[in-house]
């Protein structure tokens, strides 16, 4: 419950739910990559953290596709779904049976791989249908058991989904994928803290909206943007490893 957060903590919970929502739709993902390795430092379980933000993403993502469906890429959406659901559902129960231990080493050990690779600006890059494949099945892997498998999968998707079409067509399979997870916690009888989740609520609602008017402008600045966010996701997921 959020009243077992002293008064500090819970301003730190309310701040990082508005970058998580700025991020999704300033950039098109990559909230729970960027707001994961932050929360586990308030609480360090991830089960308590990602069904709070996988039913955020349910809202939002839902909310904004509402009137854009018709702007999806659903062939090619179709075709890399058969590399990312079945490694996704694999990474779900991986997460509801893995140690919190090993969970935490696994999402600041990723977190610290895109943080190098965005302060170099040295991007994911796929450039055989191979590579492809592989890249889509290691982020649905890494999206099942930690929601932060984005920058892997968006690498393919940005040279197979025109420019226009893209953050819609991440927006589905986003949907998809926490839609999976969320019904696999179902079945699993895991808490989806849904108290906690409609709490926050509106508080990543100012996010979301942030995020909306900043995108045009972070996609003019993309490089310098994700420069800065590099630099910040190293030094979070360095703290988080040494805590560990």
């Amino acid at each position: 419950m959020l009243t077992d957060f002293s008064l500090y903590q819970t301003l730190c919970i309310a701040l990082v739910f508005v970058w998580t929502g700025f991020v999704r739709t300033g950039l098109g993902f990559g909230g729970a990559a960027l707001g994961l390795p932050l929360m586990l430092f308030i609480r360090d379980t991830p089960l308590f953290w990602l069904p709070i933000i996988g039913a955020h993403l349910l809202f939002f993502s839902g909310l904004t596709l509402l009137n854009r469906l018709h702007n999806v890429d659903w062939r090619y959406l179709l075709r890399s779904s058969l590399y990312i659901i079945p490694p996704a559902i694999v990474g779900v129960f991986g997460l509801v049976n893995l140690p919190v231990l090993w969970l935490n080493i696994f999402v600041y050990s990723i977190t610290l791989f895109y943080g190098f690779i965005w302060l170099f600006n040295r991007g994911i890059e796929s450039r055989h249908p191979w590579a492809d494949r592989g890249l889509l099945v290691l982020g649905g892997y890494v999206a099942g058991i930690s929601l932060s498998g984005a920058p892997l999968m968006v690498a393919v998707f940005m040279n197979n989904v025109g420019k226009r079409q893209l953050r819609d067509t991440l927006f589905v399979l986003w949907f998809i994928l926490v839609g999976i997870k969320m019904t696999t916690f179902v079945a699993l009888s895991v808490d989806l803290h849904l108290t906690e989740a409609l709490t926050l609520l509106p508080v990543a609602a100012i996010g979301h909206l942030l995020g909306l008017k900043a995108h045009d402008a972070i996609m003019r600045n993309d490089r310098l943007f994700k420069r800065w966010i590099g630099g910040g996701l190293i030094a979070v997921s360095v703290l988080g490893l040494g805590h560990l």
